[in-house]
């Protein structure tokens, strides 16, 4: 394994980790999107199937578990146990629309026609989109807490280091997955106006606040 893939890992871990203590120390899920967390548990659900068919290392398993078991917890706690806390007002963004369209490209593009594959690849497309109704919920709200602006930027770093593995593994050991990288860009893509708002906001002491 690589340093990119490890600290994007590492940057993965951290986010879950910073959007599970918010929510359970404020005792709040205010200012998070359910939706979101719903595309993410889909995404690591589809992903991870082979969790007790395909063994590749301690380490691999035990992220796959702790993935799975982390986004359950979240969708638990957002809807269950603080579910009067859930701005569901503000969490209006038509998700239908990314599950649909995540699946009609796996269907159409993928490396092989099968279940497991398609259900890998769809998870790879929704990933890529899963956070547009976090976003959405800020620019209706305007703004968005400290921690919730951490665990977006954490969320970010994740992908960004991976397209540096990608690129690394790419030049070392000659691999490359189109599918994977093109989503990633997108993904990444989609945090740009957001990781300057952090860098000239958030890391100089203020809420992030979008411009009116």
């Amino acid at each position: 394994m690589n340093v990119f893939r490890l600290i994007g890992d590492m940057s993965h871990l951290a986010a879950i980790i910073i959007l599970l203590i918010k929510i359970w120390r404020s005792r709040s899920c205010s200012g998070i999107s359910g939706k979101s967390q719903l595309l993410f548990t889909a995404v690591f659900t589809c992903r991870y199937l082979d969790l007790f068919t395909n063994f590749v290392s301690i380490y691999n398993t035990t992220m796959k578990i702790f993935f799975l078991a982390s986004s359950y917890a979240t969708i638990y706690l957002i809807f269950m146990k603080f579910k009067a806390t859930y701005n569901r007002n503000h969490d209006t963004f038509r998700f239908e629309l990314l599950i649909v369209v995540s699946v009609i490209l796996a269907l159409l593009i993928n490396h092989e026609f099968s279940a497991t594959e398609i259900l890998w690849t769809f998870s790879i497309y929704l990933e890529a989109v899963a956070i547009l109704p976090q976003l959405f919920m800020i620019t209706k709200t305007g703004e968005a807490e400290s921690i919730t602006s951490h665990y977006l930027f954490a969320l970010g770093s994740y992908r960004g280091l991976y397209i540096l593995n990608w690129i690394y593994r790419y030049y070392v050991e000659g691999h490359l997955d189109w599918i994977a990288v093109l989503s990633g860009i997108v993904q990444t893509g989609l945090y740009c106006d957001f990781f300057y708002l952090y860098i000239t906001r958030v890391m100089k002491g203020k809420n992030l606040t979008l411009p009116a």
